[in-house]
């Protein structure tokens, strides 16, 4: 559905994609995970024909994304960090002012809009001002919206920022319904690891814009060669590799991050020979695998960029 080939985008001396070549396939959530910065929101710009490439090529639906804008256009939904509806209008005369925008026939209009507003679970509430909207059913109105058209694919740019949690599962149930019932391709932003893990079929990680780590959430995870161990201890890093069961080892934190093939049997040992404050182990998540790849905390570098965006408008 998207083939992407040496890509790249360049604002004087910094490059933002740096050379990328990328598959996405038809029916797929595909995750772009990257730092702030790390050149995924670039990338989803070009896909989307917002930015022109520096140079490379690619397709969206089989359209070329320089000489055939207006295709590609026709055949993508996007819904941004920032909800962009009109308050004043209810969720019904958003939906009935962009079926007009994206040139939905007028015959087709009213059952598309019924449509989607069942696919997002808005029905009950079209007629309400979006002012009295909650978080989450803006954003559930923005993927809405989005789907009038029936493109082919659907860009969701951190849909659940700012969420509470559990308004955030039922943004990821409505995304799901949204895959199986519209067979659209979704190419998916999040700083929210668990996010990608539930939703994603395969996680490319940018960085520095190069894809650096391409697979489905579990060959991700067990690329690591084991369970985690998180132990805070004042012996060196050299102290805690001589053990035989460790594989890897790295300071994050305040703590020393482990890598073991069998945590409940490693941990014992540790702590018998190790002078250790306090210690935890897991099996490896997501997060864990952005901090081996990247050396960067992908939630917190997300908790941060969200308090600066706040930060404007407080």
């Amino acid at each position: 559905m998207i083939r992407i080939r040496n890509l790249v985008k360049k604002y004087g001396d910094l490059t933002a994609v740096d050379d990328l070549t990328l598959d996405i396939n038809e029916n797929e959530v595909f995750g772009l995970l990257g730092s702030n910065g790390a050149g995924k929101t670039t990338t989803i710009h070009m896909l989307a024909t917002l930015l022109k490439p520096t140079s490379g090529t690619a397709t969206v639906n089989d359209y070329d994304i320089v000489s055939q804008p207006a295709k590609v256009r026709a055949s993508i939904g996007i819904v941004f960090q920032a909800p962009s509806s009109d308050d004043m209008l209810t969720g019904y005369e958003n939906l009935q002012l962009h079926s007009m925008l994206y040139s939905v026939p007028r015959h087709a209009r009213r059952q598309r809009i019924e449509e989607v507003l069942e696919l997002v679970g808005l029905t009950d509430r079209r007629h309400d001002q979006v002012k009295a909207y909650s978080g989450g059913m803006r954003r559930r109105l923005e993927i809405a919206r989005g789907l009038l058209h029936k493109p082919k694919v659907m860009f969701l740019d951190e849909p659940t920022l700012g969420l509470d949690p559990a308004s955030r599962e039922t943004m990821w149930k409505y995304v799901k319904r949204l895959v199986e019932e519209e067979k659209v391709t979704i190419i998916l932003t999040t700083h929210y690891m668990e996010e990608a893990d539930m939703l994603c079929d395969r996680i490319g990680i940018i960085d520095k814009g190069k894809i650096v780590a391409l697979d489905t959430p579990a060959g991700l995870k067990a690329g690591l060669g084991g369970d985690i161990i998180r132990i805070k201890t004042k012996d060196s890093i050299d102290r805690v590799r001589q053990f035989d069961f460790v594989h890897k080892v790295e300071q994050s934190d305040g703590f020393l991050v482990l890598s073991v093939k069998d945590a409940k049997k490693a941990l014992p040992v540790l702590l018998q020979n190790v002078e250790a404050e306090s210690a935890e182990f897991a099996s490896p998540t997501l997060n864990d695998v952005f901090i081996q790849i990247t050396g960067r905390n992908i939630k917190e570098q997300a908790e941060g960029g969200f308090m600066e965006r706040y930060a404007k408008y407080d």
